[in-house]
């Protein structure tokens, strides 16, 4: 929820999943993109400047090629100029048609005005809406056409819902109705207006200890909520972390998130991993069916990591090599790469994302301690300092080159002390020697 609410996803360089053109006057799609509903070209021109897709000057030189020089219809719509003179490519008028075709829809859900599009990700489109009843600003997330006829993918999208609707906290966000409108499913729940953690770092690159902690304890407060309900979120990152104007912090998107006691989902997913690549946790991973609230921790400690250090935990070449490297690879020490970091603080971090599970904390009320204690300028109970062994190593070279010399004014000491006590010795050994003679041969006379 919050990655659609928040971020407009740009798919120009991935495959198309509709088949290219717009629809003609009846409705019909054709490989043509002059062939466009009546309704949506009117407004195009409209859309593709509010979209900043092409200026105002623009849009006025690619009107006047609608006409010849006497002033003649050439048979052309806009679309056509538009994409023909590269103005936009066949994708971006694919996708301007489907939003429409969308909001058109969306405009029949009894109770609710449409206002704007708010996003779109690979699964749905987020708009914002006026509740008339309520008079209040909603989201309404609605899944495409394309997937409204798999099963898997209402399943999951009610799924969504309902988890969200069980889930009455300050820090998630809320979930207020799910159903149908003709062809279109939707999902309403609470508009929130502000930014996202994702966007905080790519604004300010990293955040301080200071800035981070209050943000991080309000989203372990939102999965303490939902793990004494039952539920895993699994899918914890810096997008699907929300930032209101007013400060309050709302965890959102709960597509993946999974009731604990859900035996028939955990055997149906085994071996399959559930996640976003750069924050999942090592059992996810491995398509493990016992999936706990650590899992969560985890994902919210890489998410921390991230967000103080500018790094994500484990970059690599791809979705696979990052998983590899999260499975493999040693956690470089966030203060190794932000050196304000306060000691407590980066341990903390570092018992987050302990890849061997019984290291790291089994619960968000342990991790709340913990923080709270550090914020108080005191010590974790639960996360204890870990031994660096590149430190030892270091100190153990360092002595070893000192130990020679040493060694050396060792042996040179013993051997002067040997020579100096040495005919002190033989005497006392000569004496002793005859004593016990004399004593031999008065015993035996």
């Amino acid at each position: 929820m919050a990655e659609d609410q928040k971020n407009q996803i740009d798919n120009e360089n991935k495959p198309s999943t509709r088949s290219g053109g717009s629809s003609n006057s009846n409705g019909d799609r054709s490989g043509s993109p002059g062939a466009s509903t009546f309704g949506f070209e009117t407004i195009l021109g409209k859309l593709v400047v509010d979209n900043g897709l092409v200026t105002p000057e623009e849009l006025s030189e690619c009107s006047a090629l609608l006409q010849d020089s006497d002033g003649q219809a050439t048979g052309h719509t806009l679309a056509d100029i538009l994409v023909n003179h590269e103005f936009l490519t066949r994708r971006q008028l694919d996708r301007l048609q489907t939003d429409f075709d969308t909001r058109k829809s969306t405009q029949r859900i009894q109770g609710y005005r449409i206002i704007r599009k708010l996003g779109a990700g690979a699964m749905a489109t987020v708009f914002l809406a006026q509740q008339e009843s309520l008079d209040r600003p909603v989201a309404i997330k609605v899944l495409p056409k394309t997937f409204s006829e798999n099963e898997d993918f209402l399943l999951r999208f009610y799924k969504e819902g309902r988890a969200a609707a069980k889930l009455n906290d300050a820090n998630i966000v809320q979930a207020y109705d799910v159903g149908q409108s003709g062809e279109y499913h939707y999902f309403v729940m609470e508009y929130v207006d502000g930014t996202t953690v994702h966007d905080l770092i790519v604004e300010k690159k990293k955040l301080t200890e200071q800035e981070a902690m209050p943000i991080i304890r309000q989203v372990a407060k939102a999965l303490q909520h939902a793990h004494q309900r039952g539920f895993i979120h699994r899918d914890i990152k810096p997008k699907n972390i929300m930032i209101a104007k007013n400060g309050d912090v709302k965890l959102a998107d709960l597509g993946l998130a999974r009731a604990l006691n859900d035996r028939e989902a955990a055997e149906a997913e085994a071996g399959r991993a559930y996640g976003t690549p750069y924050y999942i946790s090592p059992e996810q991973i491995r398509g493990k069916k016992e999936i706990t609230p650590a899992a969560d921790l985890y994902g919210l400690g890489a998410t921390l990591y991230h967000m103080v250090t500018g790094n994500v935990p484990f970059p690599g070449k791809n979705p696979s090599d990052v998983m590899h490297r999260h499975l493999k690879k040693k956690l470089v020490p966030p203060d190794h790469i932000n050196s304000t970091l306060s000691p407590g603080f980066s341990q903390i971090i570092e018992m987050m994302m302990a890849k061997d599970l019984s290291q790291r904390y089994q619960n968000a009320t342990d991790f709340i301690e913990d923080l709270d204690a550090v914020a108080a300028g005191g010590s974790p109970q639960f996360a204890q300092p870990t031994l660096d062994f590149a430190k030892l190593a270091e100190v153990a070279k360092s002595s070893s080159a000192h130990a020679p010399v040493a060694q050396s004014k060792g042996h040179i000491t013993l051997k002067n002390s040997l020579e100096s006590w040495l005919p002190t010795i033989i005497v006392a050994g000569a004496i002793s020697f005859l004593l016990n003679l004399v004593l031999l041969i008065l015993l035996i006379t």
